[in-house]
């Protein structure tokens, strides 16, 4: 990797505090991988070989049900950080990672890293603070999700895919992602049935309009008022 890499490497969450010396031991075990669109990254079941970051491209995180029908968890873009749960033991991979365009896929694999940990106590330190901390705020949002209603979960998952696909069209914002209903309703935790009872309460009240696989919110402010509590 150059120092270009190394740029990059230090705007991922897990490693933007690392000092330059930590982060070159990071290069060490860090390979990068092409992936082209439709293919897939890795496999439920297949055995885990560490975690990944997306450097370029998007992924999208699902389970296949007995049927053999699709359940999006989860899309992924740059900077993004997946299959952490695989660190520091050897269980095979809980869900399968999809490209959804190409990617560039950065893989740590785990006996690797753990060698270097134990080398080097102070970057140990480090990726447990950091990993300890995403614990503590998936933990914080899977609560509040957990309390939430069917309405306030799609409006919430609509503005964290506002937020991290957005884009200005006119006086409103777009996500600028192929995503239909039942993707939304997955990511949810809830039907396609909810998700377009939701749609029709927000278009009616003026804050998206929505084809299938194109939504404009055109009110984000409004839109966050369905699932965040007034401050009292």
């Amino acid at each position: 990797m150059s120092g270009t890499d190394l740029a990059y490497l230090r705007r991922i969450p897990v490693f933007e505090d690392l000092a330059p010396e930590d982060l070159q031991l990071i290069i060490r075990v860090t390979a990068e991988r092409r992936i082209a669109r439709n293919q897939a990254v890795f496999c439920e079941g297949d055995p885990g070989e560490g975690f990944h970051y997306i450097r370029s491209g998007r992924v999208k995180v699902m389970k296949l049900s007995a049927d053999g029908r699709e359940h999006m968890l989860n899309i992924l873009g740059p900077g993004d950080v997946f299959a952490e749960v695989l660190l520091f033991n050897e269980a095979p991979y809980p869900a399968t990672a999809i490209a959804v365009e190409d990617a560039v896929i950065g893989v740590i694999r785990n006996r690797e890293l753990e060698a270097l940990l134990v080398a080097h106590p102070r970057l140990a330190v480090h990726v447990i603070r950091v990993m300890s901390k995403k614990l503590l705020y998936i933990q914080s949002k899977v609560k509040s999700f957990a309390l939430a209603d069917s309405q306030a979960k799609v409006a919430q998952t609509l503005d964290y895919l506002l937020g991290r696909y957005g884009k200005p069209t006119g006086n409103a914002r777009e996500v600028a992602l192929e995503i239909n209903r039942q993707d939304l309703a997955n990511m949810a935790g809830t039907t396609r049935e909810t998700v377009s009872r939701v749609f029709r309460t927000l278009k009616d009240e003026g804050v998206i309009e929505d084809e299938e696989r194109r939504i404009v919110v055109r009110d984000p402010v409004r839109l966050r008022t369905y699932f965040e509590q007034p401050v009292v």
